[in-house]
């Protein structure tokens, strides 16, 4: 109450708002167990489940031929880790403190620290999974797989541009989520679901016809996968995807996000969900 807030210069105002971001991305983190470690685990044992049941999906059906020619492993992963951090971040910001939220009634929280709180603790996690499940494959049954990465800092420049568009995507939903949250949490559900098959994670784009990838590429996912694998093998070269479009569509529906959650923060009021 009788508390004194002294100026802070740029500096000294920017590694405040980092700090922010970093605790509150550490509780997002491990909001889902008491124990911090035990909460990574989850999240890293949910990826290795995606990863495993891909990969003997691929195996049962027959259809492990139909990949690139190369490390099968790599293949799967190029599209579920990509898939995987495009959906989590979407699910994270989706599901980020909005402006009614009673973390805001405290003074130095606002959305945009928990949005870039969401943003970071989903990449946290999807990294550190993706460095685990590497490292216990090249040390227990391939060791020569990270060598076989024909361009391992391309890979993870595809890897961060699924993350931003997740982050886009759901930064949309966020701002519209006051205003109908019953239709916006449809709209994500779909979006999720329809992204394991729009996702292109299964396919590989230079196999496919032309009247499908008219269903394909409007999905910015699918450009990044595709240009994933085109930087993870050398004897691919993707002639249907461009990872410019992805950047431009995310950057575009951050711009929209940012106007629609600045619009909805002056707006929204806590007595909206009363009646629910």
């Amino acid at each position: 109450m009788f508390h004194k807030t002294a100026p802070r210069s740029r500096l000294g105002s920017g590694l405040y708002t980092a700090e922010l971001i970093y605790h509150n991305s550490v509780r997002a983190v491990r909001k889902s167990h008491g124990n911090a470690f035990m909460a990574i685990a989850t999240n890293v044992l949910q990826t290795v489940i995606f990863v495993l049941a891909f990969y003997f999906m691929f195996v049962i059906l027959g259809i492990r031929g139909a990949a690139i020619r190369g490390d099968f492993l790599v293949y799967i992963m190029t599209g579920v880790f990509l898939f995987m951090t495009h959906t989590k971040t979407l699910s994270a910001v989706v599901g980020s403190e909005g402006p009614a939220s009673p973390m805001m009634q405290h003074a130095p929280m606002n959305t945009a620290i928990a949005i870039a709180s969401a943003m970071v603790s989903s990449l946290y996690i999807q990294v550190l999974s993706l460095f685990v499940i590497l490292f216990v494959y090249d040390v227990a049954f391939n060791p020569f797989v990270l060598q076989e990465i024909h361009d391992p800092m391309g890979c993870m420049a595809m890897l961060l541009l699924s993350w931003f568009s997740g982050a886009a995507i759901g930064l949309v939903l966020l701002a519209a989520k006051p205003w109908a949250p019953t239709a916006v949490g449809i709209v994500s559900t779909v979006y999720q679901r329809v992204n394991m098959i729009a996702s292109g994670k299964m396919f590989v784009a230079n196999t496919m016809p032309g009247y499908m990838l008219a269903m394909f590429d409007w999905n910015p996912l699918f450009h990044t996968i595709d240009q994933a694998r085109g930087h993870a093998f050398v004897n691919y070269n993707p002639r249907n995807s461009d990872w410019e479009y992805a950047l431009w569509v995310s950057i575009v529906l951050i711009m929209v996000g940012l106007m629609g959650e600045f619009y909805t923060r002056k707006h929204a009021s806590a007595s909206w969900s009363a009646r629910r």
